[in-house]
């Protein structure tokens, strides 16, 4: 017999589908994480009541709503400052380059906007190697551990399966950098990243990284003349 779709109201999913979309919104708009971005939009949309946590959207969900809100709202700015993050990022991972660095976040699956910044992972012998070198370069720092209000790097750490020993902190060329430090045996077990599906990746190394923004640039490039020519065919 076939399958007939059910035309029935889905409360959850509906509510689900709402409480993404605000969220969306709060991180695209607001630079919220995906946690506090979640609690404001079921408090937006409910109140101060209890919800269950069957109708919150899962963080893939959010951020589809996230590319989707970009794509509708902010498709002639977003695109530039991915990309000028992504540089950024090259830049500082092609200065750690020694330590493994891998990119993750927003800048890496390609939903960063206005507020985003840069989180690296490092896997080193000892996290006070990172720490000298960045001293040696005249680099100011602080440090903090995964109990700290990182909610980024706690929802890509399970491409590790490990926490970080310290998370470092720095600013370079205006923008924050995030660096999560692993112990060096943490990379042996983990996921590596996708040379495939690029710009849906939640990690990827300096080499990965460097092919996807050779993508974007040339996307970018197609972009503009493509518009170039439909505004001088208009004239």
């Amino acid at each position: 017999m076939a399958y007939k779709k059910s035309s029935e109201f889905n409360p959850s999913h509906q509510l689900r589908s709402e409480i993404a979309v605000a969220a969306a919104r709060l991180i695209a708009e607001d630079g919220a994480d995906y946690a506090s971005a979640k609690r404001k939009a079921a408090q937006q949309l409910l109140g101060n009541r209890r919800i269950d946590s069957d109708f919150i959207p899962n963080n893939s969900q959010i951020e589809e709503e996230v590319r989707s809100y970009n794509a509708l709202f902010l498709a002639e700015t977003q695109p530039v400052r991915l990309l000028h993050l992504r540089k950024i990022a090259i830049e500082v991972m092609s200065e750690l380059s020694a330590f493994c660095p891998y990119l993750t976040g927003a800048v890496c699956n390609g939903t960063a906007g206005e507020h985003s910044d840069i989180h690296l992972q490092l896997f080193v012998d000892s996290p006070k190697d990172v720490e000298i070198y960045l001293l040696n370069k005249n680099v100011q720092f602080t440090v903090s551990d995964l109990e700290s209000d990182n909610q980024t790097e706690k929802r890509h750490r399970h491409h590790t399966g490990n926490d970080p020993a310290e998370i470092l902190h720095f600013a370079y060329k205006n923008e924050s950098i995030h660096l999560a430090l692993y112990e060096s045996n943490a990379l042996r077990g983990s996921i590596r990243p996708s040379r495939t599906h690029l710009s849906r990746s939640d990690r990827l190394d300096l080499v990965a990284a460097r092919l996807l923004l050779e993508q974007q640039i040339g996307i970018t490039t197609e972009q503009v003349r493509a518009t170039l020519s439909k505004t001088n065919d208009t004239e």
